[in-house]
């Protein structure tokens, strides 16, 4: 019996195990968290961790995630341009990751603005941003799934997330073309 994998949630484990690039805020010894060993680190060094590692030590205060391992505004400013100027039937290539990233982006956003009210207008700009964004390439795979031939080059810029959403599509679409193409019509 084989066990249908949520493709969110699978990109979601994926990601909190990825690794990432820490810098230390202090010196720490040698520590375990969740059976994983940790350390010891040097304050200033930068380390790979997994991002799981990574969320609890930033949030004790001994180390920050460096930029480039995560999005920021720029990055999806960037993404949404290229989206936006892109025809229907190409897609760009996103970063790995991208949709746990920009749920972790836009939640840490949304923490930051209790704290800070001038994160509001970044927070409500990124969310925009994102719709936007999802919406672009929701209609790529849509388009996608419902056309013949696509080339592999195409399906292989999908994230995992978009990849199985297209074959559900297209398999929904092959199976209603199917049947409307082999009814016998009545006279």
């Amino acid at each position: 019996m084989t066990v249908a994998v949520d493709p969110i949630l699978k990109a979601e484990f994926e990601f909190e195990n990825s690794e990432v690039t820490i810098v230390s805020t202090r010196d720490l010894p040698e520590v375990e968290l969740g059976g994983v060993k940790v350390g010891p680190l040097e304050e200033g060094k930068e380390y790979k961790v997994m991002f799981w590692i990574a969320k609890e030590l930033v949030k004790a205060g001994l180390a920050q995630i460096r930029e480039e391992s995560l999005l920021d505004s720029m990055k999806l400013y960037k993404i949404h341009w290229t989206e936006r100027v892109q025809p229907t039937k190409q897609v760009s290539p996103l970063p790995q990751h991208f949709y746990p990233m920009l749920r972790w982006y836009l939640n840490n956003l949304k923490g930051e603005m209790t704290k800070n009210p001038e994160k509001v207008s970044e927070y409500e700009k990124a969310k925009k941003l994102s719709q936007d964004i999802l919406s672009c390439r929701l209609r790529k795979v849509v388009v996608l799934a419902s056309s013949t031939g696509v080339p592999a080059r195409v399906i292989q810029n999908l994230t995992g997330e978009e990849k199985w959403l297209y074959q559900e599509l297209h398999r929904i679409i092959e199976e209603w073309r199917n049947r409307i193409l082999s009814l016998e019509v009545r006279e």
